[in-house]
């Protein structure tokens, strides 16, 4: 548990890839285009340049972005829904949806090249290939 908790503080203080959550619609160009989120109600919809790729239903909007620093575009981006997170990659034409088919309050992210890791109010969780695991004590450093 010791090691758990040494590794979530390293990843706390000196991550480089941890990103703010972010409640902004956009838009927000991606090299996919140009994505904005659209609320009707209790759902809201993810588009791509004014065509529909997802839905979803959440109280309110809330993602976490991947930026290219390079070209300050959005990569990718974690959206919390009503259901759980979902996974949207821009690097893709169309975008990759995953899902990650756990409900679960985000409260960092932080993108390890093609992995994603999650701190939660349950524990860390990486979500990779899709695939969640629960993360458990290791070594390893998350930036």
């Amino acid at each position: 548990m010791k090691r758990l908790f040494l590794a979530a503080l390293a990843a706390t203080c000196f991550a480089t890839g941890v990103r703010a959550q972010s409640n902004e619609p956009g838009p927000f160009v991606t090299p996919s285009g140009k994505l904005q989120f659209l609320q009707a109600g209790a759902e809201f919809s993810g588009m791509l340049d004014s065509e529909i790729f997802d839905r979803f239903g959440a109280n309110r909007l809330t993602h976490f972005d991947d930026v290219d620093q390079a070209n300050d575009t959005v990569v990718r981006t974690l959206v919390l829904t009503d259901r759980g997170p979902v996974l949207y990659d821009f690097r893709r034409h169309p975008p990759l949806v995953q899902r990650l088919g756990k409900r679960m309050t985000v409260r960092r992210v932080f993108w390890q090249g093609d992995e994603v890791v999650l701190q939660s109010s349950t524990g860390w969780f990486r979500f990779k290939g899709g695939v969640l695991t629960n993360l458990q004590s290791s070594k390893m450093t998350f930036h």
